[in-house]
């Protein structure tokens, strides 16, 4: 069996049998505020704290404010190893331009170049596209959205890069097909408090915990408590 890749969160490779299976992309989906980033980055920052190299895409959020965001939960990002593509509405390497202004074509091609263009250069052996279906904005029709996503999987698999892409989609959808996994975190109102859960959707070729979980984010980032029932 392959050796895993392991995601940098306490609990959710214990869930996922000691991690990740090589070299395939996995969804990370959730709705606002669950905290998707914060695992995206512990990801890609376990593996800068072994000495490899990653990419970190931004869509939404504008890289300097999710360092500082990181940062505030203790999260550093090294200043080596860690690659940054700041594709955000503000970014240097936005993929909707002046778009909102004068209507032109979102440049997702452009991205694709951008990524392959350091992947050959530096060769990660993680990627964090966040979120993705920031494409689906970007794209003219759902059938484009599938397919410039469905290129974008390809990409990485060629390759060779183990890959999260983040959805704000809270049910079923393209992405859950693509992927060769699907990790979902919520939250619930429990008696006026908000409880945050994990749950392990789908995880081609492994075994794996599909109990829906508790997690905390805190400083040092998310926890999982693997051994830990939401319900009961």
């Amino acid at each position: 069996m392959k050796k895993r890749v392991e995601t940098g969160v306490k609990g959710l490779d214990e869930m996922l049998g000691g991690g990740l299976i090589p070299n395939r992309t996995y969804l990370l989906r959730g709705g606002a505020g669950v905290g998707k980033t914060i695992l995206s980055l512990q990801f890609l920052l376990e593996g800068a704290k072994r000495g490899e190299n990653v990419v970190y895409v931004t869509l939404e959020e504008p890289a300097d404010e999710v360092i500082e965001n990181a940062e505030i939960l203790g999260l550093k990002i090294p200043e080596s190893g860690f690659y940054i593509i700041d594709a955000s509405p503000t970014g240097d390497h936005s993929i909707f331009g002046e778009m909102f202004f004068e209507n032109l074509v979102p440049d997702v091609q452009g991205l694709k170049a951008a990524l392959e263009t350091m992947i050959e250069k530096i060769k990660p052996t993680k990627v964090v596209i966040d979120p993705v279906t920031m494409l689906e904005i970007a794209s003219k029709s759902e059938v484009e959205y599938r397919r410039e996503l469905l290129l974008l999987c390809k990409l990485l698999s060629i390759h060779k890069v183990t890959s999260l892409i983040t959805s704000q989609k809270t049910e079923e959808s393209a992405e859950d097909f693509i992927a060769s996994g699907v990790i979902e975190m919520r939250t619930y109102d429990v008696k006026g408090k908000m409880v945050r859960s994990i749950r392990i959707r789908k995880m081609r070729g492994s075994d794996f915990d599909s109990t829906v979980r508790p997690y905390r984010i805190g400083t040092g980032g998310i926890v999982v408590y693997s051994r830990e029932y939401l319900f009961e």
